[in-house]
Order: C-alpha cells, then structure tokens, then sequence
C-alpha cells in the first residue's frame, strides 16, 4: 500500500508539472507583444520566431517526455496491483498449508472409542495419522485439533493423550480432507488395513465419508521457523 501511494503521490505531481508547462507555454504567447513585433525589422522578427520555435519545441518535448512518465506510473500501478494480488493468493496457499487457516472440502471422519477390552492410544492415533499421510490427506484434525508439522500425539503418564498440548478423551473423532475413495481405501485394505485390525484389537472405529468437511486452523504456539533460511 505504501508503494502504491507513492506512486499515486508521484503522478498527482507529474500531471500538476505537465498543467504548469503548458500554461507557461500559454502565457508566453499571450505576453507578446504585437505591436512591438510589427515595429521589429525582418531580421529581428526572424530571431524572435526562431527563438520562440525554440521554446515551443523544448516544451513540446517537455510534454513528450511527462506523457511518457505518466503511461509508465500508471503501468507500474496496474503491475503493483496484479503482483499484490498474486502475493495474497500465495500467501493465503501458505497459510493452508502451514494449518494457519480454516479449510474445507470433502473426505472422510473416522472416530475412535475405548471400550472395555481396548483403550485408544496414542500410537493408535499416530498410526492413523501417518496411514492417512500416505493416503494422500491434504488436512487432518483430531477432536479439532489441527494437526501440522510441528504437530505431536504423547501419552501422558499413560492417563492422557496430549495433542498439541491439549488434552483430549475418547472418542477421538478424526476429520481428514483429500480423496474420499483413496483416504477410505487406505484404511480398509483386506488383512492389512487399519480398521480391520483396530477392531480385531478390540477398539470400536467408524468411518464415513463427507462431501462438506470443514477443519479450522491450527491452536498453539506460533508457528515459527528458527533454522529454515
């Protein structure tokens, strides 16, 4: 914003020089002296035409030149413009993708429940996390907690899963954006797939699909990069 209105500053002056210009041209046509110029004897009226060509050529350069000046500012705007507009759309892409903003789409919710025979760990969660990763998930969340880079899933003192800090309880509800049918697949593989085998644990695990999955954005410490240069 602040290089646009130097900018706009700047071509505010430039037009206001251009009005100067010219009416100095005006003005110096209209001072001369008529009577003054019948009176002159040819060579000198010779001189003076040629000495007023001159001026009036110098200012038409002058014109020339500011016009110029003024298509180039004007050209700068429009280019400072479309490149801020291209920086916010790129800066909002960084933002999902560092779990800054809220983000929606389809996918699908699997929750996680403790039942008698089995308590939801956190390995069970990490596991999950990292089936849904190779299964293409663009956005995970635990119990809401938006889960990015910085991310972890720790046992506490084998009461408690912490989750970035926070702690959370069965169920656990676990909402994952990307393709519907890749995600689920990625679960449900024949003899090897999670759900099978959590269920065979003893754990209860439900998934379903959803074309309106919304998962808000990341609740924690900043995100801040120390070493990355």
């Amino acid at each position: 914003m602040k290089g646009k209105t130097t900018i706009t500053i700047t071509i505010g002056l430039v037009c206001f020089i251009l009005t100067a210009v010219m009416f100095m041209q005006f003005k110096t046509i209209s001072q001369t002296d008529i009577t003054a110029l019948e009176n002159m004897q040819e060579s000198d009226l010779r001189a003076e035409i040629s000495s007023l060509k001159e001026e009036n050529d110098e200012m038409e350069i002058q014109i020339d030149s500011t016009t110029v000046t003024i298509a180039e500012y004007r050209q700068k705007i429009a280019t400072n413009q479309t490149a801020s507009g291209l920086l916010d759309q790129e800066l909002a892409k960084a933002n999902k993708l560092v779990g800054k903003s809220q983000v929606s789409g389809q996918g699908v919710v699997v929750t996680l429940t403790d039942t008698e025979d089995r308590t939801v760990t956190a390995s069970d969660l990490i596991m999950i996390l990292n089936e849904l990763k190779m299964a293409g998930a663009e956005a995970i969340s635990i119990n809401d907690q938006r889960i990015v880079h910085k991310s972890y899933v720790a046992a506490i003192n084998n009461g408690y899963i912490s989750i970035n800090g926070n702690r959370q309880v069965s169920p656990y509800v676990i909402k994952v954006i990307g393709d519907p049918l890749y995600l689920e697949s990625g679960l449900s593989a024949k003899q090897y797939g999670y759900i099978d085998a959590k269920k065979a644990e003893g754990l209860q695990i439900t998934l379903q699909r959803s074309e309106n999955i919304v998962i808000g954005s990341y609740i924690g410490n900043d995100i801040e990069f120390k070493y990355v240069k």
